[in-house]
């Protein structure tokens, strides 16, 4: 289950960024542009994917650890 929020928070995460930096008009999806101010929005997304990887990660690394 934690592997599975990590990837969601990666995707919008980067989603965002992208939607943010290609000067969307539209939210489309992304949580982080529909609740926070605009000058958020960059810096939201990179936390969320930042957060999301670590997620992942540490997920995996447990998992490897528990077959060990």
């Amino acid at each position: 289950m934690i592997e599975l929020i990590g990837i969601v928070l990666v995707v919008q995460g980067i989603g965002g960024f992208i939607n943010r930096v290609g000067e969307s008009k539209s939210y489309s999806w992304f949580v982080q542009l529909h609740v926070l101010p605009p000058s958020f929005h960059i810096a939201a997304s990179i936390v969320m994917a930042v957060a999301g990887v670590a997620l992942v990660l540490t997920d995996m690394a447990r998992k490897r650890k528990n077959k060990a």
